[in-house]
């Protein structure tokens, strides 16, 4: 098969040819058909998340057809846990200690093929474009939990209006939130996909909103926005910071979190994150907007990505 490695820090993922994976006891082999890119995978390849065993085959955002069967399923980050840890036992099993991610731990879905736990795989409706379904399973799901974090904000903020935020702000707009988008300043495509999407308002991140928020989520890895959204918020807010990753927090005076504002991280997800989001997406409608690449182009994808070329979500193809 054909596929796109990480072999170091660094370093371009290189097309090599491998063999089809084996599917073990309680495995699914899958042909993949598409995988979504992911802030993350830059992450990955900058050492900010290691990778302990290279080489490995990044993607956790896989949509792909079960061999045999012809059932389509969706892989999501979370790959496997150990079940036992207290996390687990408590329904947090984001946070099990013993954890193995898709694309990190687990080879991923820049590849034909991809092996994957059957507990960890989600139906994905014969009716979906694989290339439209591929962004639920990570910047849809991560993006979930946060908006639930959120409460019942009526006025909710999204800093960094990318893969996840062009998401979930479909799904902050049905349940009735008026939604606020901050992008890079300068980024009209953004700005204009955020107003077509139902967003009252949209600007740059240096600009404050209109009115205070009941919440706000930064998607955009740069620790810098925290104080940013902290006072565009008002009195009892909460701000998730929605990645795996993010640049230092500069220090800021403790009156910007005061009167009751909470700061707070999300962390990977659950499977039942994925099952209750998955049955809410078609309901919505969410209509993911994406910018295709084929398998070869894994660099170029991720470099659109890390420059903010993209609009939307990018997909991988196969």
């Amino acid at each position: 098969m054909r596929a796109m490695v990480f072999e170091g820090v660094g370093r371009p993922l290189r097309a090599v040819r491998r063999d089809v994976p084996q599917a073990g006891p309680g495995q699914l082999l899958l042909r993949v058909e598409a995988c979504g890119i992911c802030r993350t995978d830059l992450h990955l390849l900058d050492g900010e998340v290691p990778i302990t065993d290279p080489p490995r085959i990044l993607g956790h955002q896989i949509v792909g057809i079960v061999q045999p069967g012809g059932e389509r399923v969706g892989v999501p980050w979370l790959g496997w846990t150990c079940g036992q840890c207290r996390y687990c036992t408590s329904g947090r099993e984001n946070l099990c200690e013993r954890a193995r991610f898709t694309g990190r731990d687990i080879d991923g879905g820049f590849a034909e093929y991809a092996v994957a736990d059957e507990r960890f795989c989600f139906a994905i409706p014969a009716e979906w474009p694989p290339e439209r379904a591929a962004p639920l399973l990570c910047a849809g799901l991560i993006g979930y939990r946060a908006l639930r974090m959120c409460g019942d904000a009526q006025r909710l903020g999204l800093y960094g209006f990318g893969a996840a935020a062009h998401i979930i702000a479909q799904v902050a707009r049905w349940q009735g939130c008026d939604v606020y988008a901050f992008t890079r300043p300068g980024d009209e495509p953004a700005q204009a996909l955020a107003r077509e999407l139902g967003a009252v308002w949209a600007g740059s991140s240096e600009q404050r909103p209109p009115e205070p928020l009941d919440a706000a989520i930064i998607f955009a890895p740069d620790g810098a926005l925290v104080p940013v959204a902290l006072d565009a918020v008002a009195a009892g807010a909460t701000v998730v910071c929605g990645g795996i990753h993010m640049s230092d927090i500069p220090a800021f005076a403790y009156e910007r979190l005061w009167h009751e504002r909470v700061l707070r991280s999300v962390a990977n997800l659950t499977r039942a994150d994925g099952t209750e989001f998955l049955a809410l997406a078609p309901r919505v409608p969410v209509r993911t907007h994406v910018t295709t690449y084929p398998l070869e182009a894994a660099n170029e994808a991720l470099d659109d990505l890390r420059r903010g070329r993209l609009t939307g979500a990018g997909v991988i193809v196969i």
